[in-house]
């Protein structure tokens, strides 16, 4: 008898219907039958996530990026030994950094999970000396990761200058911070990043100090990224890295009115990051991977990444290297190997050789407005009574969200009004048991 059976969880006397749902023996036959049915064997090696980028070789394409969790070498040396590829060090300065505390604060879901998290975090605090060394000694003792340099400087001689340190001390690539939204001094981070004319400017600063691959970090907080990027690629990058965070205010305090993170009775507008970035971010990476005047650009990618699943949809709207901070501060570097695992067992498992063949597989369904769809036909949901529990959800969400389609019946299972069903699927986003699915069954609409 499979381990399934025996198992002594009291999963079965939470469920609201036990004697209809026999958790235990629906377990064990996922593992004894359908399991080895869909299966195909875990793949020997890594080879299938080797990438590279502009030529320089990746061992995977997970890099840490530019934040506290890729600030010091004892960081970036035990992310190296637990598996990724590289890092992205926080952004060097020449000027002094002094911190706020409290400095990050949080949205947090129903299971306490943090979904969005703030910080007001700035720069790197260690001198550019130090940061220098820390540069050499990775190289040295991990000579085939990979160091992408971030940087800022407050004029064309300064991202010159720090360009050509970097390259000097061992660094593989420079990515220019014109996106920090924390910036104390005016005219830095994303002050940059939302005027195309100093993009290129200082872009082509950092080109001229460095023969190394150099990639332009936008902001988001723009309605488009693209003149941004463009105006990088008159300056000579190489790349495109993107999204940072996005301007936020959370968290107000509903006694003492200040938001979150809360500094001696006063506090800022901030960085947002975490999961609920994710689209935001997809939407910036497709705009940039379909934008013609692009094409020659590499794109690393960055921005609510939590998952194996959440990195391929990166990968699959164009981004060939994939940057991680917000869940490593979670969870720590250990997620990389979830991150390599699953990946890893996708491509095997899709007949993919390596991360470019799926590079930007998505972009041809994405249409940056709505015009382009089809509007003739209702699709239905479909409803597993076999799955329902009659909480409702459904009914109530119709009714007062949608468009009344949904009532109950006798046995309070929902049934649906085809004449004033318009398809939004509404009711299948609600459903908690997973019980309602789209039909195959499509009418053309009135009129």
């Amino acid at each position: 008898m499979n381990p399934c059976i025996r198992c002594t969880g009291r999963c079965e006397d939470a469920c609201v219907r036990p004697s209809q749902i026999p958790i235990a023996e629906l377990v064990a036959r996922l593992y004894e039958e359908v399991k080895p049915e869909l299966e195909i064997p875990l793949p020997e090696d890594e080879e299938r996530l080797r990438t590279d980028i502009c030529g320089i070789p990746l061992e995977n394409p997970f890099l840490l990026s530019s934040s506290v969790v890729a600030s010091t070498y004892d960081m970036c040396a035990r992310a190296f030994e637990a598996g990724w590829a590289g890092a992205c060090f926080k952004t060097i300065c020449s000027f002094e950094i002094h911190e706020a505390s409290p400095r990050y604060s949080a949205i947090t879901g129903d299971s306490g999970t943090i979904t969005g998290f703030k910080n007001i975090e700035q720069l790197s605090d260690h001198s550019v000396e130090e940061n220098m060394e820390i540069f050499r000694r990775l190289k040295q003792n991990y000579p085939h990761k990979f160091i992408l340099a971030s940087i800022m400087g407050r004029d064309e001689a300064e991202w010159e200058r720090l360009a050509c340190l970097c390259e000097e001390n061992g660094a593989d690539a420079v990515e220019l911070n014109f996106s920090c939204p924390n910036m104390a001094e005016g005219g830095l981070g994303a002050d940059i990043g939302q005027i195309p004319e100093l993009v290129e400017k200082y872009t082509a600063a950092a080109k001229r100090g460095t023969s190394i691959p150099v990639f332009a970090k936008l902001t988001p907080n723009v309605a488009e990224m693209s003149p941004a990027a463009e105006a990088a690629a008159r300056g000579g990058a190489d790349g495109i890295a993107a999204i940072n965070t996005i301007k936020s205010i959370v968290g107000i305090n509903r006694h003492t009115y200040v938001s979150s993170p809360a500094v001696h009775g006063m506090s800022a507008v901030g960085g947002y990051s975490g999961n609920a970035v994710k689209p935001i971010a997809l939407r910036f990476i497709a705009e940039l991977a379909q934008n013609p005047g692009l094409k020659d650009l590499e794109i690393t990618g960055m921005g609510g990444i939590e998952t194996w699943g959440d990195a391929l949809e990166f990968i699959l709207l164009g981004a060939t290297s994939l940057q991680v901070t917000t869940a490593v501060m979670q969870y720590g570097y250990r997620i990389i190997d979830d991150l390599k695992s699953g990946l890893n067992y996708y491509l095997a498992e899709k007949g993919f050789a390596n991360i470019r063949e799926a590079a930007g597989l998505a972009l041809d369904a994405v249409s940056s407005t709505t015009d382009i769809l089809e509007r003739d036909t209702v699709i239905y949901p479909k409803f597993h009574r076999d799955l329902c529990i009659g909480c409702g959800r459904c009914v109530i969400s119709c009714m007062d969200g949608g468009h009344q389609a949904l009532r109950f019946n006798v046995r309070r299972r929902p049934v649906l009004d085809p004449a004033e069903c318009v398809g939004c699927h509404l009711c299948t986003l609600v459903c908690p048991a997973r019980a309602i699915s789209s039909s195959a069954r499509r009418v053309r609409r009135k009129g």
